[in-house]
């Protein structure tokens, strides 16, 4: 059983929606966790984060300036450390098909950074948080996380003696994360109109509480080098709309460049290397000291069939608009009612 209690942890991205909700939570579970390092490089969202999680009265925060991109400053914050949760990551696909470079240098040579400070600092486990996006990627943004996801994988090859797994937690959109569908048609409803970039687009969707409990259960059995991945509902973007704005006009604007209309989170070539366990489908490697049937045997997981594949328009676990309206309200804003 997973106690953090003593330990010294450091986040990625510590500022972005899922740090702060695994911070929340950390600080909850595990009150007496010895350190808690926030690494971001935006200093005004680490002030606007301390004034909830202020040193004063949680005296294991610490907020650490940084951008993963910089090895020797990733070093320096890893010292002490004994868990690395990898969130950061430039992820918004217009942007990244734009500005490729700088996607590659934060998504990439970023997570070999983590790798590299991981493995020179005794640092236990490393879980780095991935996307549907990475699987079949289209986009530049997906490929950067495939590739990332390949490196912590690959990583566990070069650890030699030491005490230290890397695995990755792939999972799909975020209720209403920054930079969301759900919190862009909040924001354009009242204007009556809401863009849908194409009438038939779905994509899988979790909670930042779901996605915490997902990293915390792949820190706590991980035999390193497995991609974890959430058996989660789909939504279609027009339900979404429907939920948010019934009587808004829902207008066809076209897809955006590298974008899907269904996402995948793992295709066929995965299945051959996929197991099924406990609300959870996990790839394991091909290429460690341990194969799918030593799994299987060590957790009782159960092989998928050779054609499986996991999409958000074909999945078997819908929402509905009402249960939309009702996610909403739990995860995103309260006081939200359809207009």
């Amino acid at each position: 059983m997973l106690d953090l209690n003593e330990q010294s942890i450091l986040i990625t991205g510590g500022t972005g929606s899922f740090g702060k909700k695994f911070t929340e939570t950390i600080l909850t579970q595990f009150p007496k966790v010895r350190r808690l390092v926030i690494y971001s490089r935006d200093e005004l969202k680490q002030s606007e984060m301390a004034q909830n999680f202020s040193q004063k009265k949680y005296k294991q925060i610490r907020y650490f300036i940084g951008d993963v991109r910089d090895g020797d400053r990733m070093k320096r914050a890893c010292e002490d450390i004994d868990y690395i949760i990898h969130a950061a990551a430039l992820k918004q696909v217009p942007a990244a098909e734009y500005n490729p470079m700088e996607c590659i240098k934060t998504n990439i040579f970023g997570a070999e950074s983590v790798i590299n400070a991981a493995l020179d600092c005794g640092v236990k486990r490393v879980v780095a948080l991935s996307t549907d996006k990475a699987a079949a990627p289209v986009n530049l943004y997906g490929a950067t996380k495939l590739c990332s996801d390949k490196l912590f994988v690959a990583a566990n090859n070069i650890k030699g003696a030491r005490d230290l797994k890397f695995s990755v937690v792939r999972y799909g959109n975020v209720l209403g994360s920054r930079g969301s569908v759900i919190p862009f048609f909040l924001n354009k409803r009242s204007e009556g109109v809401l863009p849908i970039t194409h009438a038939d687009m779905t994509r899988f969707s979790i909670s930042l509480e779901d996605g915490v409990a997902l990293t915390l259960r792949a820190l706590d059995e991980s035999l390193g080098g497995e991609i974890y991945i959430p058996r989660i509902p789909s939504y279609r973007i027009t339900d979404v709309a429907s939920a948010i704005a019934p009587e808004a006009e829902q207008r066809i604007v076209g897809i955006r460049p590298g974008e899907k209309i269904h996402e995948e989170m793992i295709t066929v070539s995965d299945a051959m290397n996929t197991v099924s366990k406990d609300g959870v489908y996990i790839i394991c490697p091909n290429n460690l000291s341990w194969s799918r049937e030593d799994y299987c045997e060590k957790f009782n997981a159960v092989p998928v069939a050779d054609d499986f594949y996991y999409n958000s328009g074909q999945n078997h676990d819908w929402l509905s608009i009402e249960q939309i309206r009702q996610q909403i309200v739990q995860h995103v804003d309260p006081t939200f009612q359809p207009t």
